[in-house]
């Protein structure tokens, strides 16, 4: 293995905030630096058509995974001129998922490696996922290997994305699994409202929560499923919307009684798992009333680290599972994926020249 390797990770969330793009340098497997990072807002016109990939005929779809993959490689050239980067061992990129139905042997993110690979001449490393789905495991989450390698110091480590995922160290083992949705329906109702995102939560603090609402949630079949388990948009579209959307109340009061579920599911793994502390990152950490929530229900010590890491931890870990893929290492986890045993996963795409 190298001693020192840079490398760029990239991720594109569910919730579609923007590219996160993370400059990192590696020492060694538990040794990193977050040099450069940045987000790069989606212009209109492409976050409507990520949004509504799932949509697509197969043909358009085919079109736009190549045609994002080489959006993604121009936004590698401009960031590493932006920044003067002249040392890339190699680009690893999440890409934008579009479906996620491992009960069904399939996920798919879009951002096509040869395209990205041809647009920035690096040698890239992506779609991490579908190995995992193929050996009977979830492709999700797969963060935890970074969190048992890299921040292994805390009880628990909680990300606050689209979707709410929690991983820890359990019995000599680490396990994780999605919790609850977070932004991806925050979001949803905030931009009835006409906004793109519920900031600070100040939305939600004007409504009211509805018990009935929030305890139907609860009710919802895959809070009672044993781990591993994970989720996807086409669950928040088909279950979890459909639940909300009966129910004839304001925008307001809808995002606060989302928020009062959210809150209740993860204190529920937090009491089941005996967490004491928890590393929590992602963009909803930036919802202070959401946070504030949180706190108030429960006793579990919370620990925000910096900008850095609140913003960019899951690109500095694709860069990780990069990292680990080069050097032949599992950077798949069976006890966290179902998976039939611990591997490498991603393809390799090398530079054209």
């Amino acid at each position: 293995m190298k001693n020192s390797t840079f490398c760029i990770g990239l991720m594109s969330g569910t919730s579609l905030d923007g590219l996160d793009i993370c400059y990192v340098h590696f020492d060694d497997a538990q040794s990193f630096e977050i040099l450069e990072a940045e987000t790069i807002d989606y212009q209109p016109a492409l976050k409507n058509k990520l949004q509504n990939a799932y949509e697509f005929s197969a043909m358009d779809l085919c079109e736009f995974d190549i045609n994002f993959g080489y959006y993604l490689g121009e936004q590698v050239n401009l960031f590493m001129k932006k920044y003067k980067i002249n040392q890339v061992d190699f680009v690893a990129s999440h890409g934008q998922t579009i479906f996620h139905q491992p009960q069904n042997n399939f996920t798919l993110q879009i951002g096509n490696g040869a395209a990205i690979a041809a647009k920035c001449n690096q040698k890239v490393i992506c779609d991490f996922r579908t190995q995992d789905v193929v050996l009977g495991g979830q492709g999700a989450p797969l963060v935890p290997i970074g969190d048992e390698l890299l921040f292994n110091q805390y009880d628990a480590c909680l990300n606050l994305g689209g979707f709410s995922n929690i991983s820890m160290n359990r019995n000599g083992k680490r396990i994780a699994f999605d919790i609850c949705p977070i932004n991806i329906v925050l979001n949803h109702y905030a931009k009835q409202l006409g906004f793109d995102y519920d900031k600070n939560g100040e939305l939600a603090t004007k409504g009211s929560v509805n018990l009935d609402l929030v305890n139907q949630l609860n009710e919802l079949q895959y809070y009672k499923d044993y781990f591993p388990k994970s989720l996807g948009f086409e669950w928040v579209e088909n279950q979890f919307l459909t639940i909300v959307d009966n129910y004839k109340i304001s925008i307001e009061d809808k995002l606060r009684s989302c928020i009062a579920h959210f809150v209740f599911q993860i204190n529920t793994i937090v009491q089941k798992y005996d967490i004491n502390n928890m590393l929590i990152t992602g963009g909803g950490v930036r919802n202070i009333f959401f946070m504030n929530c949180l706190q108030e229900n429960s006793s579990v010590e919370i620990i925000i680290p910096t900008d850095n890491l609140i913003d960019f931890k899951e690109a500095l870990i694709f860069a990780f599972l990069g990292f680990r893929r080069a050097n032949n290492q599992i950077n798949c986890l069976a006890s966290v994926t179902g998976a039939i045993s611990d591997h490498s996963s991603g393809i390799i795409y090398e530079p054209f020249s």
